[in-house]
């Protein structure tokens, strides 16, 4: 990659529109570049392009011109999501075209220090609360990337006494070369996106590329009780600031005393910090974290060691840990209707979110999930359906394979909702039938699972539509 200042004069194609692709395409062009964006959507579908086009930019729409890719084009900008098979990428990468996502570039273009977060669940949660320790320290955090602002429109506007805090996804870190973060944080690894990447072994080698740039200067976040984390340590050159639930570190952020795994109590815990010197500093007692679940006490742990890394006090790190409520869609609460208890947690998009969710609550739970199906068998699901879930109303590709599991699991009311061809009526009926089922005292949990693409454009809008229905029982 060529820093901005050589862009100028250089043949760019932006593969995608969307938020990341419009705004990667702004920054090229304003920096000199010869910008040609294309998206396979009709006209119809791409609103963006008469904006860009306005700017003196060209767009493609409609699908992908076999010339698109040729010899002269020196830089391929793509969306995450679109998968390296298609055509024009294979063409760029059999030609020696480098093909990177927008993050490469933001990085190039940020004059501030940026930390990266990453990890299968937790991210939007972890990257928030990073955000929110950081500003109540005195310092100045920009939060953007998979969270929300594209990480190319807020690293144009950073300056040098900002820190950019971006949540990142194993698609985003697939396509970058030189990034790198001055705090990088790996909060965990489980088996999802395979659909993408093509198996683990490619999932976790874009999760580690978080790493492959920084030097002893920087600081590397891990999760010491993740076996996938903890492989990767040999090949880290950043220093290492370890955080863990069920083990006393001698250096990171730790609860004492710690969790046995699968085994509930009721001890009362502290979040400490152990530096690297040996000196010990107590930051927040567990119970006066408002979010739900041991894994958002690993959320809290991973926060703390970041926002640390970053630069912040441990003496400034409590009231943010104490007041925050959480994230929409994130085991998020909606209401008590009938003496039930509804949270919307549709960001629960592979079944390792949805047993975190699951062993979160003591009451019965009514649990509504399914959607894409991706391959899984969701046997791991098996145990905790048979000590936590009470119910299940299921909808989406996977209803059949869930149903399975619940049936293998002892369950006696599974009740399966049938898609039609209006996904937003099958959702409220889902929603209606968990009402039925649910008594005083229990939780209602929609924790999907799966991703929504199979019946919904996201995972925002199956959330939305969710808690509208609750709100109309």
């Amino acid at each position: 990659m060529k820093h901005p200042e050589s862009y100028k004069g250089m043949d760019v194609v932006v593969l995608g529109l969307a938020k990341s692709g419009v705004q990667v395409a702004k920054v090229l062009h304003q920096a000199g570049a010869h910008v040609i964006v294309n998206d396979q959507k009709d006209r119809a579908q791409c609103p963006e392009a008469s904006e860009l086009e306005a700017l003196g930019i060209s767009v493609i729409c409609g699908g992908h011109p076999d010339d698109l890719i040729h010899p002269g084009v020196q830089l391929l900008v793509k969306n995450p999501g679109i998968p390296y098979k298609i055509a024009p990428i294979q063409k760029a990468l059999e030609l020696g075209i480098e093909v990177v996502t927008e993050v490469e570039v933001a990085y190039h273009i940020c004059k501030a220090p940026i930390i990266g977060i990453t990890g299968s669940n937790g991210k939007t949660t972890t990257t928030t609360w990073v955000g929110l320790l950081l500003e109540n320290a005195g310092l100045s955090p920009i939060v953007a990337g998979n969270i929300g602002t594209p990480l190319s429109e807020a690293a144009q506007a950073a300056k040098k006494e900002d820190i950019m805090v971006v949540e990142l996804s194993s698609f985003q870190l697939k396509g970058t070369t030189d990034f790198r973060p001055a705090v990088s944080c790996l909060l965990n690894v489980s088996e999802t996106h395979l659909d993408y990447h093509g198996g683990m072994e490619d999932y976790i080698t874009s999760k580690a590329k978080l790493f492959n740039n920084q030097t002893q200067e920087d600081y590397a976040v891990i999760n010491w009780d993740d076996p996938v984390c903890r492989q990767l340590v040999p090949y880290i050159k950043g220093r290492i600031l370890p955080f863990s639930l069920t083990e006393t570190l001698q250096v990171g952020v730790y609860a004492d005393p710690p969790y046995i795994p699968d085994v509930e109590d009721d001890i009362e815990r502290t979040i400490m910090y152990r530096d690297f010197d040996g000196g010990i500093h107590p930051i927040i007692s567990v119970d006066e974290i408002k979010l739900p679940g041991r894994f958002n006490v690993a959320n809290a742990l991973a926060a703390c060691a970041i926002a640390i890394a970053a630069g912040a006090a441990p003496t400034a790190l409590s009231a943010p840990l104490s007041t925050f409520r959480g994230v929409e869609h994130r085991m998020e609460y909606v209401q008590n209707h009938a003496g039930a208890d509804y949270y919307n947690n549709s960001k629960a998009t592979n079944a390792k979110a949805t047993l975190n969710a699951l062993t979160s609550f003591k009451e019965p739970i009514v649990l509504i999930a399914g959607g894409l199906d991706r391959g899984s068998d969701y046997m791991d699901m098996l145990e905790v359906f048979k000590e936590r879930v009470k119910a299940v109303v299921l909808l989406g590709q996977t209803k059949e394979k869930l149903a399975e599991v619940a049936k293998l699991a002892g369950l006696k009311d599974i009740r399966i909702v049938d898609n039609g061809e209006d996904a937003a009526a099958a959702l409220v009926e889902a929603v209606k039938n968990a009402s039925e089922l649910a008594q005083s005292g229990d939780v209602v949990l929609l924790s999907p699972a799966c991703a929504s693409w199979d019946m919904f454009s996201s995972y925002e809008e199956r959330g939305r539509i969710f808690k509208e229905a609750v709100h109309n029982l």
